[in-house]
Parts: structure tokens; sequence; C-alpha cells
């Protein structure tokens, strides 16, 4: 059923009190002025500045008698004719004894017509007494074509605004645009389109990280979720070849939305691998070749020590995510958040957290590539690591040869050093052993001793910088080696 046969219905059955949660009361206004065409109830509108009106006519009533909240309710109550009432931002007034009354007369037809209250605001919390008779109606948010009117209709706007100039628009971005919207009401939609079109004048690709950043900054209501700004793209990032292969050959369909027959659209990863091997770096790196944002979940925020809590930080955090798809979403470190042992320890909360989290892996329908990273894999629980809660499970290694060369490169380029007056070959060798992270801390070293002894880095100073340090695969050479044992066979490799 649409969402007008929806609400027809409850009109129509006498639903005595409808409740509805919006922003955009104006939505909600039409709504009802369409649902007259099929209930033929008079309508009227109450707002402590305006009072009473009836709005169903070709032309609004003036306002009917004081804009007070209890003469609202007795000229209900005393109505010669059954009507829909909307009253607006009525809440506030809900705790005194006298409006309950009221309400529950009413609402249980004592002396009165079988009216039809809806309460509209942007929350609206009931007494227990009026929960127990009241129904939750949701609009729906608008879909796409609704939200490429919206936008034409704000490049109309601007062109009458600025004597005739028409937006620049390409066709493409707006597509990508009117798609990233999704999630949001017309108001809060038509506010976003406004911001990119009145700052340029056009609307194009470069509008499209904006878009993301002011979506993050009106959606994030539960302070969990944390908006990466800088990406990485994939050339940025070493090695990892099969991974960056697996991720461009499944670009298109998430991107689209829509899989072909009998083919899921890609859901998630998780990352295995030794510490400082650029994991956190293929996180950024996916978002960038999916080309949508980053949003990173910090498990330690969500632990709250009253009861209910924690899961109730999760469901809003996740919720959040799903309103500002399409994104990645980065939990990083995931084992610290759903250690194997620690349910019994903390109450069962792990326990809880763990089976919420699973639950929403295998139903949602949003486009959330969830991408997980973890360096304890004995740390995690079992159910984590099933087959088909993840699409793959990679293993980030220590760097091979060739990889190591890649990285110098990388590293020496960033600092507008010529990798080609170095000897990248034996630096290569000499470092192997090395993660990532620790070819970086070499060259950093490096750069400050040159600069302690007034001279340029060479691959000599370069050399004695690796030769001083020793990596963690030396330091923890036990576990290191434990955790590459323990992924040869279990997991794909990412290079």
């Amino acid at each position: 059923m649409s969402e007008l046969q929806d609400l027809t219905a409850l009109i129509r059955a006498n639903t005595p009190l409808i409740v509805i949660e919006t922003r955009d009361e104006g939505r909600v206004v039409e709504l009802f002025r369409q649902s007259l065409a099929q209930t033929w109830r008079a309508l009227y509108r109450w707002s402590i500045t305006e009072g009473m009106r009836r709005i169903d006519l070709d032309r609004e009533d003036p306002p009917q008698g004081p804009p007070d909240s209890s003469a609202a309710l007795h000229a209900i109550k005393q109505a010669d004719q059954r009507g829909i009432y909307l009253l607006l931002d009525f809440h506030p007034y809900l705790g005194y004894a006298g409006s309950q009354r009221h309400l529950r007369d009413i609402v249980q037809r004592r002396h009165c017509l079988p009216h039809v209250l809806v309460l509209v605001g942007a929350k609206v919390e009931l007494p227990p007494e009026l929960e127990q008779v009241a129904v939750r109606f949701n609009p729906r948010l608008p879909d796409a074509n609704a939200l490429l009117k919206m936008v034409r209709e704000e490049a109309v706007e601007y062109a009458r605004e600025h004597g005739g100039r028409r937006v620049e628009v390409d066709d493409l971005a707006v597509r990508q645009i009117v798609r990233n919207l999704g999630g949001l009401n017309l108001v809060d939609a038509r506010r976003i389109a406004r911001q990119l079109i009145y700052a340029d004048g056009a609307l194009g690709p470069g509008d499209l990280p904006q878009l993301a950043r002011l979506k993050f900054e009106l959606l994030n209501r539960s302070g969990h979720l944390h908006y990466e700004y800088d990406t990485a793209a994939f050339a940025e990032v070493a090695g990892a070849r099969r991974m960056k292969r697996w991720i461009e050959q499944r670009r298109a369909v998430f991107i689209g939305g829509d899989a072909p027959p009998g083919l899921d659209p890609p859901k998630g990863v998780l990352l295995l691998g030794v510490q400082g091997c650029g994991k956190s770096m293929l996180a950024k790196a996916t978002a960038a070749g999916f080309g949508v944002p980053l949003l990173r979940l910090d498990f330690g925020t969500l632990y709250d020590k009253y009861h209910g809590e924690t899961e109730k930080n999760l469901r809003a955090a996740l919720a959040s995510a799903e309103q500002l798809a399409p994104c990645v979403l980065w939990i990083d470190e995931i084992e610290k958040g759903l250690a194997a042992g620690s349910g019994d320890g903390d109450g069962g909360v792990s326990r809880r957290v763990l089976g919420y989290l699973l639950t929403w892996m295998a139903e949602r329908k949003s486009q959330v590539f969830l991408i997980a990273t973890a360096n304890q894999v004995h740390e995690l629980p079992a159910e984590l690591l099933r087959k088909g809660r993840f699409d793959e499970i990679f293993f980030v290694d220590l760097p091979d040869a060739a990889t190591r060369v890649e990285l110098l490169r990388l590293h020496l380029g960033k600092r507008q050093l010529a990798a080609d007056a170095f000897n990248l070959s034996a630096l290569a060798a000499a470092s192997d052993g090395f993660s990532g992270a620790e070819i970086e801390q070499a060259i950093v070293s490096g750069l400050y001793a040159a600069h302690a002894e007034s001279r340029p880095l060479d691959t000599e100073l370069l050399m004695q910088e690796i030769h001083g340090t020793r990596p963690l695969s030396v330091l923890m050479a036990e576990q290191v080696q434990s955790l590459r044992d323990w992924a040869r066979e279990r997991t794909v490799p990412a290079d």
C-alpha cells in the first residue's frame, strides 16, 4: 500500500489518536489534504500562534477562538461534525492533567463525535495512558523521483533569484547527488541541495564530498561515528593487489545499488594482519575506491555503565550509518570491543553487542559496506569468523621485497625526495621483516639524522637507520609468526 493509502485507512477506521514525528509539517498537512478525497471529513490545524483554523476549504478560515490548548480541546469536544484535527507541537501541553483528561475523553468518545486527533511534532512523548491507544504513523522518506523534482525546483528558484542565470548541471553528478540525499526527509534534503547550488551556481562531482559532510553533520545524532575526511587512493597504498582488484570488481554493483539477478551486493570484509602493515590505509582506500564517505565506529565510546545503554548506543550508531548510505563503515580493532572471553565478566554486554551486530550484518538492506580490522585474531569470537559473516577475510602480511620498494618510493615521494636517487633494492633487502609503518619511521628518523648533520638524506644514512631498528617481527617474533601461520590456510592474502 502507498503512504496515502495507509493514512487514509487509519482515518476511515476512525483511529482516535495518531502520532506523527516529523519536522516536515507541510508534507503532513498536504498528505491529509489528499486523504480528504476518500474520507470526507473537515480538516483543522491548530498551533499555539494561530489557534484553530479549518484548512480543507478553498481558503483557510480565520482563527476560531483563542490559541489556548485547553480551549482548543474543549472546542473539539463540542464540535457538531466529525473532523480531523492536526495539533502542531501540542506535546508540551500533554503534561497537564487537564489536557490529558480532555484528550482521554475525546479518544474514548465521551460525549463527543468520533474525531481523529493527530499530534505532529519533531518528537512526541505520550503519557502511558495515551500511548496505549495511540497509533504512530511514520511518513515515508521521499524517493528518488521526489528528490530529483526537489533539486530541479531549487535550480529554478536559483535562476529566478539571479536574473535568469541557469544552474550549471552535470547530469551524472545530479544522479549521484539524488542517490546520496536518500535517507533524508524533504526539508533536510532541500536545505542541503540549496547549499550546494547557492555555493557556486552549479551541481557537479565536486559537490559530492560537501554533500557527504553536510549529511553526516545532520544525521550523526548518536555521536559515536566519526567522519574520516582524509581518505587514501589505492595508488597511495603499496601492495594489496588482490584486495584492490576485489574492490574494483564490486564497485559498479555497490554504487549502482542494482545487482544483476542472483548476485548479492557486496556487504563487507574483515582485514586481519600484522600491526603497521596498512589495514587502516586499506579501509580508507576502499571508501575512496567506491567513491563514498568513510565512517569510523569507535567501539570504546559505545560502552556505558548503565544497563542496556551500550546496546542502545550501537543501535543508534548503526541506524545513523544506514541513513548516511551509501558509505563504508569502518570498525577499527574490532577485537577490543568483541573479545571472545569478555562476555561473562561484563555482565553479558559484549555478548549482547555481538548478537545485535551479527543480526544487523545479516539483515541490513542498506548500502553500508562494513570493513572491520583486527590485529589479535585469537581474541575474536568464532561467530564473527564463520563463513558468510563477511564476503571475504583478507590477511595483510608483512610486505615482500617488491612491496617494500613500492613503500620506500611512496614515503620518499611524500617528503619531496627523489626516490631514484636511493638504492631502493638494497634498502628493501635490508628492511626485510619491516612493516610499512616501520619503513616510514625509518625514513623519518633518517631525515632527523640528516638534519642534525646538515646533510641531505641518502642511501647510506637511511641504511644506518634501518640497521638500527628492531621491527615488531623481531621484538614479538613468536606472536607475529603464530598469526601468519594461522592465517596461511584460513584467509585470502591481500597481496
